[in-house]
Formats: C-alpha cells, sequence, structure tokens
C-alpha cells in the first residue's frame, strides 16, 4: 500500500509539473507575440498612435507579469513535490489589484468570509521567487491561528480583501504573490527572507474562530 501510495503521489505531482510547464509555455508565447507585434509596428503609426503604442506596451507588461508568475509557479511545484507540500493550482493567471498584490484562487471556498479584527484559522506555505520554503504550517501538521490584519499588509488585503480583492471564504485555497512592500521591505525578516523579496504564498482558509 505504501508502494502504490508514492506510485500516485508521483503521478500527481508530475501532473502538476507539467501543467506548470504548460501555462509557462503558454505565458511565453504570448510574450514573445506581444513584442513581435511592437517590432513589426511602422514608425509613422507609433508616432501617429500614442495610445495604441502605450496599449501595446501594457498588453507586454502583462504577458511578461503572466510569463513570470508561471516560471515561479513551475520551480514551486517542484520545490513543492520534494518535501511533500501540496501546491495550488489556479484555472486562471494572477490577478494584480490596484495595491501590486497578485492572487489568484484555486478553490473559491463555501464559507462565512473574516472581517477586519476576527481571528481565522490557516494553513500556508511561503516560498521564495526560486521556490525555497521559509515557512510551511503544513509541515507543522497543524493550521495557525491569527488575526488577518495584525500580519503582514499582503497578508491582510489577501484574506480579508480590499476594493479590487475579494475577501476568502473558509474552504478556501488562493495564491498570493506578495511584493515587498507589502511584505517585510527592504530590510527583510530574520535572515530568512532577504530583503525587497516578492513573496509567494498559498494560503488555505481553514475556520473564524
Amino acid at each position: 500500500a505504501t508502494l502504490t501510495h508514492a506510485y500516485a503521489s508521483v503521478r500527481a505531482n508530475g501532473n502538476a509539473s507539467a501543467n506548470a510547464a504548460s501555462s509557462r509555455r503558454h505565458a511565453m508565447v504570448a510574450f514573445l507575440a506581444s513584442v513581435r507585434t511592437r517590432a513589426t509596428m511602422p514608425v509613422a503609426s507609433v508616432r501617429a498612435n500614442g495610445n495604441a503604442s502605450a496599449n501595446a506596451a501594457s498588453s507586454r507588461r502583462h504577458a511578461m507579469v503572466a510569463f513570470l508568475a508561471s516560471s515561479a509557479t513551475l520551480t514551486h511545484a517542484y520545490a513543492s513535490a520534494a518535501r511533500g507540500l501540496p501546491t495550488f493550482e489556479c484555472a486562471s493567471e494572477p490577478t494584480t489589484s490596484k495595491s501590486g498584490l497578485a492572487y489568484c484562487d484555486a478553490v473559491v471556498g463555501e464559507g462565512a468570509s473574516p472581517v477586519k479584527g476576527q481571528t481565522i484559522k490557516a494553513h500556508y506555505t511561503g516560498r521564495l521567487e526560486n521556490g525555497r520554503v521559509f515557512d510551511s504550517s503544513y509541515e507543522r501538521g497543524s493550521p495557525l491561528t491569527f488575526r488577518a490584519d495584525q500580519v503582514i499588509k499582503g497578508w491582510g488585503l489577501g484574506i480579508l480583501g480590499d476594493d479590487d480583492v475579494p475577501a476568502m471564504k473558509v474552504g478556501g485555497k488562493r495564491k498570493l504573490i506578495i511584493p515587498a512592500d507589502l511584505g517585510y521591505g527592504a530590510r527583510g525578516a530574520g535572515g530568512v527572507i532577504p530583503g525587497g523579496a516578492t513573496l509567494y504564498f498559498d494560503v488555505e482558509l481553514v475556520a473564524i474562530l
């Protein structure tokens, strides 16, 4: 039975890695296509259509963000598989909010949403861009109990929601990509998180207390 479970786990991790690799390829194709479109635009057309040029630049930026996110997802999938940690897979690319926080839902919960001041329980795994896991409640075997408005700002926005970010619901699983200014800033934390680091979190909202 142990051998069967191990084989099933390898297959599942292989599928997750394959999905991440496919997403990465699609994102790179989109980015290269946007660059190629820009390169073939006549100079006169670019000058006459400033708005079109700005839109093309925006499209390239979004394509690059998607590519980088998918690259990180592939790296994280391999790292998580090696440590036996769950890896959340979203059906769509992360959405970037006005604050700079990016998020996507692997599972939309069906329970209540927490509000500021409430205590919650959540499982999570935190990773750096290179895929290195710096903390995980899954490894400890129990969810963390905390108030979402008393942790780093990116967690608060990603769990409680914001003007353009929906709040999580109990049972939900969400990926958060937290820029340094919503995380630990230029100073980093405890010698584990370097200054200026973008943080990648998988967060599972377990309960509202």
